[in-house]
């Protein structure tokens, strides 16, 4: 089952269920926050109008108009469960190898989760623009003390995330030992929020086993496999809800997915590719990302596809930039660039 959140003017949004074919969708008459705040008596709705869908009812879907499947969100718990990108980053910049035998992770920005086509605005180039594609569960409520054997049955849905990052500010908020604010603005996210049983073979051991595509500027740069997780999801659901209960719509991400094979598959963030370059020439080649720069990902057909130019952030003089939900985020897709 897929789900989509159209833009309708409210900060959440409104659910709908999608075809298989991504053409139609039928209305579900909430957002998904409302969903999964009462999971067992809403998921049924939502297979009935699937069902519906399957057979052949619904009405036309206007990509144009979905936001994130979850604009905003009470949690985003990012994790780094590939370790091939840490030993990367820590080769290339003489770090020593962090000695810990559980996840990683930190908690992000949740209260704006951008759509997979409007354009992402940034205040400055030399702020060192990335992108990282992740992969990412959205949880039920979990109890505090959660073990990884129980986890699984708490994931509601996948989704596939665009991890903004500025490069140039991560090294200095660091420094400070308080974490990321700057350095890490909202992500964005592909169309489609899709359940567990959605993926079918591709849902494995709490990993998505598909390869993550990346493209810049419409030329290739990644296709690593998302299999590579050292952690699956249920440890890192088990591992945030060590000491925390996690609210229903909590985010859980993958952390950049990489793959010990960089060398064939490429990569999905601009840092990763730096560090490989630093490693054989000393030096990194490629630049990061500068305005009108436009960033592709797809994992399949399940997702969705996100497609995004980055932009100049407007003046104050210019106009605020649209919170989620107002027209003008439905209607910034890229399109024409």
């Amino acid at each position: 089952m897929r789900l989509a959140t159209r833009a309708d003017g409210s900060r959440d949004g409104a659910l709908v269920v999608v075809s298989g074919d991504a053409e139609r969708c039928l209305p579900a008459g909430t957002s998904l926050q409302t969903a999964l705040d009462d999971w067992a008596h809403n998921e049924p709705m939502l297979r009935a109008l699937a069902e519906r869908l399957d057979a052949g009812q619904g009405e036309p879907l206007d990509p144009a108009t979905l936001l994130a499947p979850l604009p905003r969100a009470w949690q985003w718990l990012d994790g780094s469960a590939f370790p091939t990108h840490g030993a990367l980053m820590q080769r290339a910049f003489g770090l020593p190898p962090i000695e810990i035998d559980r996840p990683l992770m930190y908690q992000g920005m949740s209260h704006r989760f951008m759509s997979g086509r409007e354009d992402v605005p940034f205040p400055s180039e030399a702020d060192g623009i990335d992108f990282e594609g992740e992969f990412a569960v959205v949880t039920g409520d979990v109890r505090m003390g959660c073990t990884a054997d129980e986890a699984l049955a708490h994931v509601r849905l996948i989704l596939l995330v665009n991890d903004w990052s500025l490069r140039a500010i991560a090294p200095v908020e660091m420094k400070t030992g308080f974490g990321w604010i700057q350095a890490k603005p909202a992500c964005s996210v592909a169309p489609f929020a899709v359940t567990p049983d959605g993926l079918c073979e591709a849902w494995r051991d709490g990993r998505v086993c598909l390869p993550l595509t990346v493209e810049v500027n419409g030329q290739p740069f990644g296709h690593p496999h998302g299999s590579a997780m050292e952690f699956g999801f249920h440890e890192l659901i088990a591992h945030a809800a060590r000491t925390r209960d996690l609210p229903a719509g909590t985010i859980i991400g993958s952390g950049t997915v990489s793959n010990p094979d960089h060398e064939r598959v490429g990569s999905t963030c601009l840092s990763e590719r730096r560090a490989i370059e630093m490693i054989a020439h000393g030096t990194p080649r490629t630049p990061f990302l500068l305005f009108g720069d436009r960033v592709a990902m797809q994992a399949g057909e399940a997702f969705g596809r996100i497609d995004q130019r980055v932009v100049r952030q407007p003046s104050h003089a210019e106009g605020d930039v649209p919170l989620p939900g107002e027209p003008e985020d439905a209607t910034s897709a890229v399109d024409d660039k």
